[in-house]
């Protein structure tokens, strides 16, 4: 079944055009006709794609005008991609009657309280704030009829299926639940499995396109020079927006120090911030205040920031799956983007194992002369300069003796 923008609600097809969307991408296309069918089901989909829209339009073309309880819950793995798809939603259903709250962790419980008196049909939260709202009886479970596991593989493998669980349970028996990620494991399948009703699976490739916007270059060097390599790097672009990735976050302290000694102007994202402080960061990134944000997995997982020009790869994840995820923070929805990994030769040859998965089209770099090369100049090309030619000596005269 076919399905196009025109065919939603006056409302949702104004934003659409508003946001200056045109056509639906390949992952909105396959999964939109099986969410409005209801049917539970899996979506494996690379960054950027847009599936978040590919959840959130049919949630919203289905749901019943004079509502007052939720009818749609989405769980996310984190405060930032929770306030992320609140943003969106809200965007969309700026103009009609319905409307969305966020509720995380680490927020003020009494004001989040307050947002359910205004009986919003959306609700979009962490695992243990939702069940905690859920064990007060606050939030009224029993109109809910999709749920909705974004960064699925993230929210099972983080040790939060009790907490899904509890969330599934309090729904009605003929719920639809659907799950989506850039990356699904087959461990992860098997837990979705036991909470799905026969789901569909659909998997959508990199198109071609999408990978000819996307550079992968790499680098390689002592782990003693990674620092100063990540320097130099920042200096090839002034305009360079970029997310360093590293992989423990007891060194990003730091880190940050040292790029704030060298003049480089950096925030820090992590999992142990406040919320405040998360959200301060972000916003001064967006603004052009920072050029680098240096950042963890978890931290970033789902982050949705415009004009990424490049992901840098400091330490090299263990699991391929990090990879695509942090690699997806850049060319989002079509723009295009570089991804450049720092990498020492002991981890060269991991890299090289995921280029040959991924099929990157990966490309082994230099730094020279402040610019990225893949060939560095000859000595023989340098400009030669004859030497100076040494000036005669003048003949001294002697007088002869008498």
């Amino acid at each position: 079944m076919e399905t196009s923008i025109n065919q939603f609600r006056s409302f949702l097809s104004n934003a659409w055009s508003k946001a200056g969307f045109s056509e639906f991408t390949s992952v909105q296309a396959k999964a939109i006709p099986t969410m409005l069918e209801k049917k539970d089901m899996m979506v494996e989909s690379p960054p950027g794609t847009g599936k978040t829209l590919a959840y959130l339009l049919p949630i919203f073309q289905l749901l019943i005008e004079g509502g007052k309880n939720p009818q749609a819950v989405i769980i996310a793995p984190t405060k930032e991609l929770a306030m992320q798809i609140h943003e969106e939603a809200q965007k969309f259903l700026k103009d009609s009657e319905f409307s969305s709250a966020s509720f995380i962790g680490g927020a003020d419980l009494k004001r989040q309280l307050e947002k359910l008196k205004k009986h919003p049909q959306i609700i979009i939260g962490t695992p243990h704030r939702l069940v905690e709202l859920i064990e007060l009886r606050k939030l009224k479970m029993h109109e809910v009829k999709t749920i909705v596991l974004d960064e699925a593989d993230q929210l099972i493998g983080s040790g939060s299926t009790k907490e899904i669980d509890r969330i599934i349970q309090s729904t009605m028996k003929d719920r639809q639940v659907v799950a989506f990620s850039a990356t699904i494991p087959q461990s992860t399948i098997d837990q979705l499995e036991k909470r799905m009703n026969q789901p569909e699976k659909l998997t959508v490739e990199t198109s071609l396109e999408l990978k000819e916007k996307i550079k992968h270059l790499y680098i390689v060097c002592e782990r003693r020079e990674k620092i100063d390599y990540l320097r130099k790097l920042l200096y090839t672009e002034p305009d360079m927006k970029a997310i360093a990735f590293i992989n423990d976050s007891f060194h990003l302290e730091a880190l940050a120090e040292k790029m704030k000694y060298k003049k480089i102007s950096a925030g820090i994202l992590y999992s142990q911030s406040t919320q405040a402080e998360r959200e301060a960061t972000i916003k001064k990134f967006r603004l052009g205040k920072y050029q680098l944000l240096l950042a963890t997995d978890v931290a970033a997982r789902g982050l949705d920031i415009e004009a990424i020009t490049h992901v840098i790869h400091l330490d090299l994840p263990e699991a391929i799956e990090q990879f695509v995820h942090r690699s997806g923070r850049t060319g989002r929805m079509g723009a295009t983007g570089t991804v450049v990994s720092i990498v020492t030769p002991g981890e060269e040859q991991g890299l090289l194992q995921f280029n040959r998965r991924l099929n990157l089209g990966l490309e082994k770099v230099t730094l020279y002369r402040g610019q990225l090369t893949d060939e560095k100049p000859t000595y023989q090309e340098r400009k030669k300069t004859p030497a100076p030619q040494s000036r005669p000596k003048k003949k001294v005269a002697h007088k002869k003796n008498k």
